[in-house]
């Protein structure tokens, strides 16, 4: 029962309080910012599609944790939740200072997200790691993308998505070393499939 009130707790504050990020938000020193107005709202639907990943990173997190029944692997989870706490804060401060929203679904990426880990879960602390591992590296190989797609001169964004993709590919690692299972060919298509669609819908919604 603590679980569940914690874990409702934890959708609450996701969706609807201001995170907090314990670590500051990654900048480049010296550099100044200026965007054109087309630049400002790529930047801007690019980083509601970081911010939904970042909501979805909250609900598979506290999911998992709820699942497993080994401490030491809830305890790797809650920890590489409180990292993504920092990304979640670091998008949402950006967003407002580009001028743009988070996105209107992100009730329902939570949601579907946390179905997700449950299943995960209970399939077992392998694989529930490997679907960590397979997840993490496909946020990475979606950051790297972004890196190209942003506007040279948003050096703000920029210094947070490079921070993100290196806590992203840490976190997939740490899982690999926990013992993860690698899922089959056929998951891991399915995964990038949602993950498509879901990244789609969040830069126009």
């Amino acid at each position: 029962m603590d679980s569940l009130i914690n874990a409702a707790d934890g959708a609450l504050r996701t969706l609807f309080a201001r995170p907090r990020a314990g670590r500051p938000c990654p900048t480049v020193a010296g550099d100044i910012t200026e965007l054109t107005g087309p630049e400002k709202k790529l930047a801007g639907a690019l980083m509601r599609v970081n911010h939904v990943g970042e909501v979805c990173a909250q609900a598979l997190y506290a999911a998992q944790a709820i699942s497993t029944q080994d401490p030491a692997l809830k305890q790797q989870f809650l920890a590489a939740s409180e990292e993504e706490t920092d990304h979640l804060a670091w998008t949402r401060q950006r967003l407002d200072e580009l001028g743009a929203r988070p996105s209107l679904l992100n009730p329902l990426w939570y949601a579907g997200a946390f179905g997700l880990g449950l299943v995960a879960g209970r399939l077992g602390d392998r694989l529930s790691l490997g679907f960590v591992v397979e997840t993490e590296r496909q946020v990475e190989a979606h950051l790297a993308g972004h890196l190209e797609k942003l506007p040279p001169a948003d050096h703000e964004s920029r210094a947070i998505v490079a921070q993100m993709k290196d806590d992203e590919a840490r976190h997939a690692q740490e899982a690999s070393s926990a013992g993860a299972l690698e899922l089959p060919p056929p998951v891991r298509a399915l995964m990038s499939a949602a993950a498509k669609v879901m990244t789609t819908t969040a830069h126009y919604i």
